[in-house]
C-alpha cells in the first residue's frame, strides 16, 4: 500500500491543531479551578517544566545537535531547531544584555493562540502560554543551564509581538568544571 506524499504533513497539521485545541481546553479548565490568574500561571509553568525535563531527551535524540558553546548559541538552538521541530515556527532571537546572558525569542506567530481571539478583561494578568516558559526552563535545567524564563510581551494582551525572555542565571565561566 503506498502513501501519498502530503500525508505526513497533513497528520502533523491535524496533531498540532488537536494540541492547540486541547491546550485551550486545559487553560479554560484551570481558569475555572483557580480564582487567581497567578495560580493559573504557576500551574501552567509547573506543567511546562515537567514537559521540558522529559522533552529534552527527545529533542537531543531527534535533532542530533552538538553541545552549545555559548548562551547565544543555546538561544539560537532553541529558536531555530526546537521551536521549529515542536511548534512549526521559528522565532527571531535578540540579545538584550551587554553580559550576553539575556535573550528574547520574538514570535510573529504563536501557534498556541491560533483559536484564541483575546483574553477576557477579568483575566488581564493571565499568561495564557506560560506553559512554554516552563518547557524551556525545564529543558535548559536538564542540560545544566539554570534560567529564568518569562513572557515580556504578548499579542493576547495587545502587544505587537509575543516575546519570551530568557535570562541565564550563571556567568559563562561558572559553567566550566575543574578536573582534579
Amino acid at each position: 500500500m503506498s502513501r501519498s506524499p502530503g500525508r505526513k504533513q497533513e497528520n502533523n497539521k491535524i496533531s498540532r491543531e488537536l494540541f492547540v485545541l486541547t491546550y485551550g481546553a486545559l487553560v479554560a479548565q484551570l481558569c475555572k479551578d483557580y480564582e487567581k490568574d497567578e495560580d493559573v500561571n504557576t500551574c501552567l509553568d509547573r506543567m511546562g517544566y515537567g514537559i521540558g525535563i522529559r522533552l529534552i531527551d527527545d529533542f537531543l535524540a531527534r535533532s542530533g545537535v552538538k553541545k552549545c558553546r555559548s548562551y547565544s548559541e543555546t538561544a539560537d538552538m532553541i529558536a531555530q531547531v526546537a521551536f521549529k521541530m515542536y511548534l512549526g515556527v521559528t522565532p527571531s532571537v535578540s540579545c538584550s544584555s551587554a553580559a550576553g546572558n539575556e535573550f528574547s525569542l520574538i514570535l510573529d506567530k504563536n501557534p498556541l493562540v491560533d483559536f484564541v481571539e483575546e483574553l477576557p478583561a477579568e483575566r488581564a494578568s493571565l499568561c495564557y502560554c506560560n506553559l512554554l516558559c516552563g518547557v524551556i526552563r525545564g529543558a535548559l535545567e536538564m542540560v545544566h543551564l539554570a534560567a529564568e524564563v518569562t513572557f515580556l510581551q504578548d499579542r493576547l494582551k495587545g502587544d505587537a509581538v509575543t516575546e519570551i525572555g530568557i535570562t541565564f542565571l550563571r556567568k559563562p565561566e561558572d559553567r566550566k568544571h575543574k578536573r582534579n
